[in-house]
C-alpha cells in the first residue's frame, strides 16, 4: 500500500513545473509546437488593452525566441504556422537552419504607432509580434535592418515576409512605412477585404 502511495505521488509530481505548460491536449495552447508558460489574464493600463488568456512563448517548432513573447493562443498558433510554412522553408538548410528568432516586440499597452489619440495597437491586445532578425544554427545572423533587399539573406527575408500574409491579418515590414524599416510586424487582426500586407 505504501509503495502505491509513493508511486502515485511520484506520478503526480512528474507533471509539476513543466515548462511546456501543457493544457492536456499536448503543448501550450493545445499545440505541441509551442513551448512556454500559461500566464492567464493580463490586465491593461488602458481600457482596450489586456489579454484574457495570455501565454509566454519561449520556443516555436523547435526555434528559440530571443525573449519570451506574451501573446494570446490564436496568435501563438498562427506564429507557429508561419515558422513551419514560411520561415523554415525560406532558410532551408542554409547555416544549419533557423536556431532563433529575434523578438523586437510583443505585448505592450500602447496606441497604434505610438500616436496620441490613435486606437490601441494589436500589441496591446496580445495579438501581435515583431521580428527583427534570425540566427542560424551555425551562428550566422541576418537582420531586417541590414539585410532586407540584399543578396541571399534579403531574398530569404522577402520570402518570410510574403509567407506571413494569410496566416496573419496584418503584415508590415520595410517599405510599409519608416516605423517598420527594421522589423516585421505580424498581427492577427482581421480586415474586411482579407489580409493587409505591405
Amino acid at each position: 500500500m505504501r509503495f502505491l502511495s509513493i508511486a502515485a505521488c511520484a506520478a503526480l509530481l512528474a507533471g509539476c513545473g513543466d515548462d511546456d505548460a501543457s493544457d492536456g491536449r499536448g503543448g501550450l495552447c493545445g499545440d505541441p509546437r509551442l513551448k512556454g508558460e500559461v500566464v492567464g489574464r493580463v490586465p491593461g493600463e488602458l481600457p482596450a488593452c489586456g489579454i484574457d488568456d495570455a501565454v509566454r512563448l519561449t520556443s516555436v517548432s523547435g526555434v528559440t525566441l530571443s525573449q519570451g513573447a506574451l501573446v494570446d493562443c490564436p496568435t501563438a498558433r498562427r506564429f507557429a504556422d508561419w515558422v513551419d510554412r514560411g520561415a523554415k522553408p525560406a532558410i532551408g538548410n542554409h547555416g544549419g537552419g533557423i536556431e532563433s528568432l529575434q523578438i523586437a516586440a510583443h505585448y505592450v499597452c500602447r496606441s497604434r504607432n505610438h500616436l496620441v489619440g490613435a486606437p490601441v495597437s494589436e500589441h496591446g491586445k496580445g495579438k501581435a509580434i515583431d521580428i527583427s532578425g534570425i540566427t542560424l544554427a551555425d551562428g550566422e545572423s541576418m537582420t531586417v535592418l541590414n539585410d532586407w533587399g540584399r543578396g541571399r539573406h534579403g531574398r530569404s527575408l522577402a520570402r518570410m515576409h510574403g509567407a506571413a500574409c494569410g496566416p496573419f491579418g496584418t503584415v508590415l515590414g520595410p517599405g510599409s512605412d519608416a516605423l517598420h524599416r527594421d522589423h516585421f510586424h505580424f498581427d492577427t487582426a482581421r480586415h474586411g477585404n482579407g489580409a493587409y500586407c505591405r
